[in-house]
């Protein structure tokens, strides 16, 4: 096999030179190069079972050249099966995905392979101004309409005083998902107006695609997954008087390409506020979803800009179809950020979130105990750089069974950080056992799970002034 990939030796090539002219080698490449883009099979003198085995143990990365060798290695890099062989043989590989703001209207995807440490751009995400005609109305009142009904501060930051910037940034506002081994971009706005449509990035190919849209318009939506199907929640739509919550959801399945209804959230909580007068002013919204042992759990606040008050969550049972109220621990205690938005992700089942604390350049990762209902601190410092004029200072995504944080550091570079056990530890640890151990008597002894925990930089990039949006982890 190293010899299929390797290039000729020298002393091969002076025997060929002394051997015959110039002129008759060109011939000679040429023929050869003709027999081979020819050639039956994958590997000369290999069933093509055998080579799809030998091309399935590759690395990823390596596919870009690889499927440059001929017609048919491009066709087999391309083609569904070698995945399929790929997942039989446990060589799939998780790649970080990251959508970036550059500049003030440019939205752009890179791709992350952690093992090389690799960046690669990914392409533009099509331009879907003109696929939907949004309502008619002056661009100017639709965005003053939306300060007064929504207030969200990731829009209010970003784009408060820009001109007609909604129109300029297509995507502005829009969910992300990932699922089936591909990217899903979500609604979002386009000149003013709540989108419905849906595109799918598919890494294999590396080509977007338009899939059917979804049957509300959305910005601001959550997304989850769940039994390989991506569920979408709540977020803001247009109305006659601007942009109000959504309680609506619906799930999208990537091998019918089809969407279905999902029931409502009752949001219980907003239903007992004491007045008609609070009832008014204040709003529910959806702030954050995670797919959590087999459910959706979606914390919710009430909010009356610039005020967010958490008022716990709920969650929906895929199996009853319906959503019951989130535990008073997990629902109160979840941390908040900017607008109170929560992020959260699922490391080997362990649900952790980052807690923003009161400096601007550090945090706490906090993780559920399910059995307490409780969250704790699992790592009382998190470096956090450059977070005072960002609308994201930072993303958590979970890939190769560990918690990476992607912030910016001291140099101003999206770095993306893995946190670790120190080597003098038990092997057998992890980080929810670390903070149960440490932090089950009191909280003060977080400086001991900080000791035993170490940040370590597994890759960076310069992307200049851009500022983080999102992320997804795609396992192929």
């Amino acid at each position: 096999m190293g010899a299929f990939f390797s290039v000729a030796s020298t002393k091969s090539d002076k025997r060929e030179w002394n051997g015959v002219s110039p002129n008759e080698t060109c011939k000679r490449q040429k023929m050869s190069l003709t027999v081979d883009e020819e050639s039956p099979r994958l590997i000369p003198n290999l069933p093509d079972e055998l080579s799809l085995q030998i091309i399935a143990r590759l690395p990823r990365i390596c596919y870009l050249n690889v499927r440059m060798v001929s017609k048919k290695w491009k066709s087999t890099i391309i083609n569904s099966e070698l995945y399929k062989v790929r997942k039989e043989l446990g060589t799939t590989e998780e790649w970080l995905y990251l959508l970036i703001k550059v500049g003030e209207n440019n939205l752009r995807w890179h791709a992350l392979d952690p093992r090389s440490k690799i960046w690669q751009r990914v392409p533009n995400m099509p331009n879907f101004a003109n696929e939907e005609e949004p309502r008619k109305g002056s661009s100017r009142l639709w965005m003053w309409n939306m300060v007064e009904s929504i207030r969200i501060a990731e829009v209010i930051r970003g784009f408060l005083g820009q001109k007609d910037a909604f129109d300029e940034m297509p995507f502005c506002g829009c969910a992300i998902g990932a699922v089936d081994g591909c990217l899903y971009v979500l609604g979002g706005f386009s000149k003013a107006s709540t989108m419905r449509c849906a595109w799918r990035f598919d890494p294999i190919h590396n080509t977007w695609s338009k899939v059917t849209s979804m049957s509300t318009g959305r910005a601001y939506s959550k997304t989850g997954i769940l039994n390989n199907k991506l569920y979408v929640v709540g977020g803001v739509s247009q109305g006659q008087a601007g942009l109000v919550p959504l309680q609506s959801a619906e799930v999208f399945d990537p091998s019918t390409d089809t969407w279905s209804h999902v029931p409502s959230m009752p949001f219980s909580r907003a239903q007992v506020l004491p007045s008609v007068f609070l009832a008014d002013m204040l709003k529910p919204i959806a702030t954050g979803l995670t797919s959590y042992m087999g459910k959706l759990c979606v914390p919710q606040s009430l909010y009356s800009w610039p005020f967010f008050v958490d008022v716990g969550g709920e969650i929906y049972d895929p199996e009853t179809n319906s959503w019951i109220e989130m535990p008073a621990g997990m629902g109160e205690g979840w941390p908040a950020r900017q607008a109170g938005t929560k992020l959260s992700v699922v490391v080997d089942g362990e649900l952790y979130a980052f807690d923003p604390s009161n400096s601007m350049d550090s945090g706490r990762i906090k993780v559920y105990d399910q059995r307490e209902d409780a969250w704790k601190v699992v790592i009382g410092k998190v470096p956090i750089y450059d977070s005072a004029d960002s609308e994201s200072p930072y993303l958590l995504a979970g890939f190769h069974g560990k918690l990476h944080v992607i912030t910016k550091d001291a140099n101003h570079d999206i770095a993306v950080l893995q946190a670790g056990l120190r080597n003098n530890l038990d092997s057998s640890l992890s980080l929810s056992t670390l903070s149960q151990s440490t932090l089950h008597e009191s909280p003060e002894l977080a400086s001991e799970s900080d000791a035993a925990v170490v940040w370590r930089v597994i890759a960076s990039r310069d992307f200049g002034q851009a500022e983080l949006v999102s992320c997804q982890v795609i396992d192929i």
